[in-house]
């Protein structure tokens, strides 16, 4: 039977990206100078980057299972089964929403198929993991195959990132409020990945940030050597340079062939701050 995947804006495409993969996009929203809007990848993030810059704040919410069966549905009625790539259960409901969505809708579908993946990915990350799956689609897998390879390689999909602003980790609760000052001081970066159960760890840290984005590049040697690694992804809080940066070390010294860039969307990087830097490709483990 034929199939749509659907996923949801923290995996971070630009809008372009979706309608070239055939996806269906669920937005997570943001609360940012007093308006709500769907979280997307798009020009209004330089200017929610600066203002997180200078000290502004923004707030996140989830998909809650209504918006996801809204976008559920009508694929359902076209006669469509389901693949739902969903932001990690470890940083957000998201995930337990689609969940509940998918368990209502089939009852009221019983004749279609809803298979519902936990990423346990985020950014690019997750957005490195649909974009095999799409990939995978397009080879002829079936629905129930490409769940299983999804679920077979998604603790293979690594994100090692660094973050510029110490100051919003410690709002996240990610480092302590002394780590944050005396870091910020003494110009000390955390490298930090995404683990087995999708949440945020601090492995590393580095003294300056060109030696925490030669971090990130030293990571995709360590652990995706076995791997075809021809691609990798990357994403940005409004720092292009060092991603193209990234980038060429990636291509002179791993032989990666090609580099897709783009934002940290609004809801992720509401909580990293401007200048976050992450790096995604496949690895033996995270």
């Amino acid at each position: 039977m034929p199939y749509k995947i659907i996923t949801d804006s923290a995996c971070d495409f630009p809008d372009a990206e979706y309608a070239r993969l055939d996806l269906t996009m669920v937005p997570l929203s943001v609360e940012y100078r007093g308006q709500v809007f769907d979280d997307r990848n798009n020009d209004s993030l330089k200017e929610l980057y600066e203002g997180l810059r200078s000290g502004e704040s923004a707030k996140t919410s989830a998909v809650n299972p209504q918006r996801w069966a809204a976008a559920m549905e009508p694929l359902l009625e076209q006669g469509y089964d389901l693949l739902v790539m969903a932001f990690s259960s470890g940083l957000s409901t998201t995930c337990q929403s689609a969940i509940i969505a998918a368990e209502e809708l089939k009852q009221a579908y019983p004749q279609r198929k809803i298979l519902v993946v936990d990423t346990l990915a985020a950014s690019l990350g997750q957005g490195l993991l649909v974009w095999y799956a799409c990939r995978k689609r397009d080879e002829g897998l079936s629905l129930e195959a490409l769940h299983a390879w999804v679920e077979a390689h998604k603790l293979h999909l690594c994100h090692w990132f660094t973050a510029d602003d110490l100051m919003h980790l410690k709002r996240g609760g990610r480092i302590s409020a002394t780590t944050a000052v005396v870091g910020t001081m003494l110009q000390i970066k955390p490298v930090l990945h995404v683990d087995d159960q999708g949440h945020l760890v601090s492995m590393a840290k580095a003294r300056g940030r060109k030696a925490s984005i030669d971090a990130l590049a030293r990571k995709a040697g360590e652990l995706g050597g076995g791997w075809d690694n021809s691609t990798m992804f990357i994403s940005h809080g409004n720092c292009l340079e060092d991603a193209q940066y990234l980038a060429d070390q990636l291509k002179k010294n791993y032989g990666v062939k090609e580099v897709f860039i783009s934002y940290v969307g609004a809801v992720i990087g509401a909580h990293t701050g401007p200048g976050v830097l992450a790096l995604f490709f496949l690895g033996d483990h995270r």
